[in-house]
């Protein structure tokens, strides 16, 4: 899918191929814009310069991406979000929000709510996600690893005998 974008996508867009993330449900792509000329005064400005790189190119861009996903979307029956990275900053634009369907017991909610009740997520579908986003940062070699070796059986899979 990586090429299916590379192949697709203006080459005056980013400065490298983008990084395309898959899952059952969304294609993230998300490039990296070219670096912003000139000296800042402090962090502050340079966020804010980002910041407004962005926005033109979100706004420059929104005709051709909308075109590139439907497209996409068609190809690999996935909907599309985008997002760029300039300097410090990442942004997306888009993003699915996917429900999930899981049964926790007490203890499970109890962490949640505790979660919610200090206010690091306003409900417990949020802090669900926090709990993910963190366990995720925490575990990324070992999830790379399992990722690695679940694409070893597909491979396996595949070269087995035909149906």
């Amino acid at each position: 899918m990586s090429s299916w974008f590379a192949g697709r996508l203006p080459d005056n867009w980013f400065v490298k191929a983008p990084t395309v993330t898959v899952d059952k449900e969304e294609i993230v792509v998300i490039g990296e814009l070219p670096p912003l000329e000139g000296e800042f005064s402090d962090d502050a400005a340079q966020a804010a310069a980002e910041a407004g790189r962005i926005a033109r190119f979100r706004e420059d861009t929104r005709h051709e991406r909308m075109e590139i996903a439907r497209h996409a979307e068609h190809q690999f029956g996935r909907k599309v979000s985008w997002g760029v990275e300039i300097g410090n900053t990442q942004e997306l634009y888009t993003h699915q929000s996917v429900p999930v369907m899981t049964r926790l017991k007490q203890p499970e909610r109890m962490v949640l709510d505790t979660l919610v009740d200090a206010g690091v997520a306003k409900s417990r579908s949020e802090a669900l996600g926090w709990a993910v986003r963190l366990v995720g940062q925490h575990t990324t070699e070992w999830l790379d690893e399992l990722r690695e070796a679940m694409t070893k059986v597909d491979e396996l899979r595949a070269r087995g005998p035909a149906k």
